[in-house]
């Protein structure tokens, strides 16, 4: 499995928002600058987020982009999920046709694959992910 360009630059941008956690506000173009991202980019990315719950937008002259709730409490599965849609490796279990579907014997455990990745993903948190150096 493999992430997708956006889902990476949503990561990113998280990331780099995490780093503003408990101080002033930013705006997407801040965050632009500090991934090295393309402005439209990240614009993208910080809409879905929005949508999603992870950020939150502040109107106004002390206004910007700050995260929704506390960097631990959102998790690299939150944040693939808000961009990417439910976590799955197989395509069947979302109700796509499968030319073996009939008789597929794997299909009935696609759904404990799909939760231990997620649990994976859920058990990193973005504080971690917004750290210098890994720990």
């Amino acid at each position: 499995m493999r992430l997708s360009n956006f889902a990476d630059y949503a990561v990113v941008t998280m990331s780099a928002a995490a780093r503003h956690c408990g101080g002033a506000r930013t705006s997407a173009g801040e965050l632009a600058i500090e991934t090295g991202l393309p402005a439209p980019t990240v614009a993208k990315v910080v809409s879905k987020l929005t949508a999603a719950g992870l950020l939150r937008s502040v109107r106004g002259a002390k206004g910007g982009l700050q995260l929704a709730r506390p960097a631990a409490a959102i998790s690299l599965a939150d944040i693939v999920e808000a961009v990417e849609g439910p976590i799955a490796l197989a395509a069947c279990i979302e109700g796509e046709d499968c030319a073996a579907h009939h008789d597929c014997r794997v299909r009935p455990h696609w759904p404990i694959v799909n939760e231990t990745l997620r649990g994976a993903l859920a058990g990193v948190p973005l504080t971690r992910l917004s750290q210098q150096e890994p720990a």
